[in-house]
């Protein structure tokens, strides 16, 4: 007998298991489309370590698969257990495919990858695609330089996943701003696909005011917010903000550090006793609802990844970009763009880090415009986009015909 199914699913497969991109934009996705579908569940799947710090909307949930971490060398082992990477693999495909089997999606969304790590996602993806489910990738603004990426797709054997087993490619962000698959070359059947969504809003409803002034910062004042998201190696940034206050205890503004869970505990005992030392200077290592900092900041410093691009713009802060240039030049290239466009000022590290150059720069932000001085049409309707296309393909089962192309394509 057939079991009874209620409402409807949506599965997103994110395989972040070092840093916070991946995983912070599924949960604005996921928590978007449940806030928009009363009747909708998510579950994200994730090799996260630190998933379970975050808070989700109800009818929202996750499938922790085993963790792996990248060698220097570029490959992969296991984060905890003690199993060759090949073990690994095969538990973490198995666990996707067993739970695409069992929740029965009715969208399957992708992040980044598109077979995923290592292909673990190829057998979920052929089996819903037997089964009629759409399947759409979801690919950040920028991805990295065409050369490179286009290397990276050939080993990984992506152009024909995109052809063969998806049904939609969602970009969350503006062509305006960026084409990831600029440069590459791409079928026009693929291209054909894309669907720009514009950036994923950010937003906070609610005051962290006691919280931070219990721990000696009080947020409702002026202030400087630094920081390196997953902080994996965001370590030259921390340094370069710090030689600027030591250098110039004069700064106007005073600073909130959010170091990153996952920067180095050699790195974070340094720096704390850095900040110990300068009265203007507050430093947190995580704060899983960062969106609050945003929110009260005058001005922020980042390195320029996806989630932190997308709140300066959500909460409109003039802000500085540090970009890290290795081993992907994603976070150089759109911070450079934006730049251009006047939604963010630049300063690349060359290892100098001079202590004057930064402390200029800092002063220069009082003086910049915000973001959305710079008008774009769309740049922050990624979610209600992404809403909307949802819509489409939970709907399509019962329009009067089975091509909604056409209606999607007109979202760009």
């Amino acid at each position: 007998m057939a079991r009874q199914r209620g409402g409807t699913r949506i599965l997103i497969y994110s395989h972040d298991s070092f840093g916070l991109g991946h995983l912070r934009r599924c949960r604005a996705i996921a928590n978007s489309l449940v806030g928009h579908r009363p009747e909708l569940s998510v579950v994200i799947l994730s090799g996260s370590p630190i998933i379970g710090s975050f808070d989700f909307r109800p009818r929202v949930d996750f499938v922790r698969i085993p963790g792996v971490i990248k060698l220097r060398e570029g490959d992969y082992t296991s984060l905890s257990l003690d199993m060759s990477i090949e073990e690994l693999m095969d538990v973490r495909a198995a666990i996707i495919e067993g739970t695409a089997t069992a929740f029965e999606p009715d969208i399957f969304l992708v992040d980044k990858e598109p077979l995923g790590l290592r292909g673990e996602v190829r057998n979920t993806l052929e089996m819903l695609n037997e089964r009629g489910v759409p399947c759409i990738l979801g690919l950040r603004d920028v991805m990295d330089d065409p050369e490179l990426l286009s290397e990276e797709w050939t080993r990984k054997n992506a152009v024909p996943a995109l052809r063969d087993l998806y049904d939609d490619i969602w970009v969350y962000g503006l062509r305006e701003i960026h084409d990831p698959l600029f440069g590459l070359e791409i079928p026009q059947s693929i291209r054909d696909k894309l669907t720009f969504t514009g950036y994923l809003r950010r937003s906070w409803n609610q005051k962290r005011s006691d919280l931070m002034q219990s721990d000696g910062f009080d947020v409702t004042q002026p202030y400087l917010l630094v920081t390196t998201g997953g902080g994996g190696d965001g370590a030259g940034l921390i340094d370069w903000v710090l030689r600027a206050y030591e250098h110039d205890p004069s700064l106007p503004l005073p600073v909130m550090m959010v170091l990153g869970p996952f920067m180095s505990s050699n790195y974070q005992t340094e720096f704390m006793e850095r900040v110990s030392r300068i009265e203007k200077v507050t430093a947190i290592t995580f704060d899983a609802n960062v969106e609050a900092l945003f929110a009260n900041a005058t001005a922020v410093i980042g390195m320029g990844g996806y989630n932190t691009f997308c709140e300066v713009l959500s909460f409109d802060k003039p802000s500085l970009i540090v970009p890290r240039r290795v081993p992907r030049l994603e976070q150089y290239i759109r911070a450079e763009r934006a730049q251009a466009l006047g939604l963010s000022s630049m300063l690349v590290d060359e290892g100098i880090r001079d202590a004057p150059e930064m402390a200029s720069a800092i002063r220069a932000l009082s003086h910049q415009p915000a973001p959305s001085q710079t008008i774009l049409p769309g740049l922050l309707d990624g979610l209600s986009t992404i809403n909307g296309l949802t819509d489409q393909w939970l709907n399509k089962a019962t329009a009067p015909t089975n091509d909604i192309t056409p209606a999607l394509r007109t979202v760009t």
